[in-house]
């Protein structure tokens, strides 16, 4: 009457203490079951379209990919990230999430989104101000978090220059080579030709 998990933690310490002796009829086993699926998905891979074997390859991309951020998330997490700041929504959501009187999480949330889009400017000031200081807090955390990761060697989860430039810069940039190419634009133009300043001068010795 244990849980799953408790059985197979037993079953994992009975196999280590097995013999390799014993462990090889298991191993061979394995093998036996391993080739006879890789028979069976080469016969399916052979029966289908074009269609379907490009529509199989990006789902598996899809749940590579799905696998590959659920490690990354669970990396980050064990090397203490800082949680994102909340909103001022979801901080009013946290509050009031238990005495929504809808039935399921979903109807709770949908309650207290309308709930939310009626409150006045000034009732949502409190929540809003919370949101703010929850981003001062998370800048800090992971100005923090990023020189301890620089310190362990992990530069690769530092954000870079690039993704911390805000927009305003980068637009401001823009901006300014924008203005000195048109001004050299203009001067070029507004730029006399010599033949220009010859008839010039002959028209003022006239």
């Amino acid at each position: 009457e244990i849980s799953s998990l408790e059985l197979m933690k037993k079953i994992a310490g009975a196999w280590r203490e097995l013999p390799a002796s014993q462990k090889q009829a298991y191993e061979e086993a394995r093998k036996s079951d391993w080739q006879r699926y890789k028979e069976l998905l080469d016969a399916y891979k052979a029966q289908l379209t074009p269609a379907q074997a490009a529509a199989l390859k990006e789902e598996r991309r899809k749940r590579l990919a799905k696998k590959r951020s659920v490690r990354a998330k669970r990396e980050l997490t064990l090397l203490g990230k800082p949680k994102r700041p909340r909103s001022g929504f979801n901080i009013f959501v946290s509050e009031n999430f238990q005495e929504s009187q809808a039935i399921t999480p979903v109807a709770k949330l949908k309650q207290l989104f309308d709930t939310w889009q009626k409150l006045s400017t000034t009732q949502k000031q409190p929540y809003l101000q919370l949101a703010e200081d929850d981003k001062v807090r998370y800048a800090n955390e992971m100005k923090s978090w990023e020189a301890k990761m620089v310190e362990l060697g992990r530069e690769d989860l530092v954000r870079s220059k690039r993704q911390t430039q805000k927009p305003k810069t980068a637009k401001k940039a823009a901006e300014t080579s924008k203005k000195a190419t048109e001004t050299a634009k203009k001067a070029q133009t507004t730029k006399a030709s010599p033949r220009d300043s010859k008839a010039k001068l002959k028209k003022s010795e006239e």
